[in-house]
């Protein structure tokens, strides 16, 4: 069950914002959405759910992978307020541009993803980390560049995991089953 904070969050970054205008009309709509290049805007509750598992915090350092639309990234951003660092990053250019134009926290950035490469590692670690495509496996890139004490939220094998980094050891939790488009590391 997504928490108030969480709710108030996706209420003050308007979904709609991050659509294209031909499915911006359905952003009320609790169902992914076509933002082109073979990619969705998260149904809403699925965000919320995986808002809620992350355990977001003010000030947080968060990495946002396959941030498409730039919406979670927006909703990360409200949750880490001002003095949080939010490192997007997206493998689509055109994506990446028209959620840079769609951001306006000046702590939420969008980053160009480099082909062959997971993550943001040159910006690590991270306390948080939120996956928003489907991977085969654990993401192994994306757990070296989680914190101590960090948590990261990723979709695999078409199940939901939350990963706690404790002492240098991993606690891996399951979460129920969620489709979603598929992890790349590099341009199709």
């Amino acid at each position: 069950m997504p928490t108030a904070e969480v709710r108030r969050a996706m209420r003050a970054q308007d979904r709609r914002r991050f659509l294209p205008p031909e499915v911006a009309g359905d952003h009320r709509r609790d169902a992914p959405l076509p933002i082109g290049h073979g990619q969705t805007n998260s149904q809403p509750s699925t965000v919320a759910d995986m808002m809620t598992l992350l355990e977001p915090f003010p000030g947080m350092r968060v990495l946002d992978v396959g941030s498409g639309s730039g919406w979670t990234s927006a909703i990360l951003g409200e949750l880490g307020g001002p003095g949080s660092a939010v490192y997007a990053v997206e493998l689509v250019p055109e994506l990446v541009e028209r959620s840079r134009a769609a951001l306006t926290q000046p702590w939420v950035r969008v980053h160009q993803a480099r082909p062959g490469e997971l993550g943001l590692p040159e910006y690590g670690p991270f306390d948080r980390i939120l996956v928003s495509a489907m991977g085969e496996a654990l993401p192994q890139e994306l757990v070296d560049q989680l914190a101590e004490g960090g948590v990261m939220v990723a979709p695999w094998r078409d199940v939901m995991h939350r990963v706690r980094r404790t002492s240098g050891e991993l606690e891996v939790t399951d979460h129920g089953g969620y489709r979603f488009v598929p992890l790349r590391h590099t341009r199709f």
